[in-house]
């Protein structure tokens, strides 16, 4: 992928979808429609609820959480006084649950974020751990898509192991693309994509860019 792809700036590598599948990298969508024909006979209703999200709109969730606007929680999930934290602690606070301008994995299309969509009909997601545990609405397809996921490419990339981003079973990665614009995504390159970005905490990210990529880029729970 070129720089303007990997950190969201342009989708000349994105298909768009109908809307069960969002928009996706144009060698994502064939296992991905192979996925959901499986899930589909084992009666889910698979639907990515997040797929290709672009810099802009991780700049806006970035800035709304940063600005307070949108809820902070510590890595336990209890929820934190915004105002209270200093820049360098929200900014470690965000990258908990969600990834800096640039460096989404969303950015590259091979990343999506799976409910079943059919449990029950017309629920809103709010992608939280209970939804996917033992008695959540989302527990059967969570089982399901941790046995067969893999046979069609796609895997967990945050486990709460390897990664400094907490665990989150909703989220499934498309092993072949996104191991590969995880390796071209340098800190240099996502440096280039912060430089002139309108981003709330930018310099109390920047003075610390090389640890925020190594923890919360390049580190994941690869399978």
């Amino acid at each position: 992928m070129t720089p303007a792809e990997l950190t969201g700036r342009a989708r000349s590598h994105i298909v768009a979808l109908p809307a069960a599948a969002g928009a996706l990298h144009h060698h994502v969508v064939t296992p991905f429609q192979g996925l959901q024909r499986a899930a589909a006979g084992a009666g889910f209703q698979l639907e990515a609820v997040s797929s290709f999200r672009d810099f802009d709109r991780q700049l806006l969730i970035w800035n709304r959480k940063f600005n307070g606007e949108m809820p902070l929680y510590d890595a336990a999930g209890v929820k934190l006084d915004t105002a209270q934290l200093s820049p360098a602690e929200r900014v470690t606070a965000i990258l908990s649950w969600s990834a800096l301008p640039g460096a989404s994995r969303h950015h590259w299309g091979t990343d999506l974020d799976l409910i079943d969509a059919g449990t029950p009909p017309g629920r809103r997601a709010a992608l939280v751990t209970a939804e996917f545990a033992p008695g959540g609405p989302f527990a059967a397809v969570s089982a399901w898509l941790e046995e067969h996921a893999a046979r069609f490419g796609f895997f967990r990339p945050f486990r709460g192991q390897r990664s400094g981003v907490q665990p989150e079973a909703w989220h499934y990665s498309f092993a072949p693309v996104a191991e590969i614009a995880r390796r071209q995504l340098t800190c240099e390159i996502l440096a280039g994509a912060l430089e002139d970005a309108p981003m709330a905490g930018k310099s109390a990210a920047l003075s610390r860019l090389e640890e925020l990529h190594a923890r919360y880029v390049s580190a994941i729970d690869w399978p």
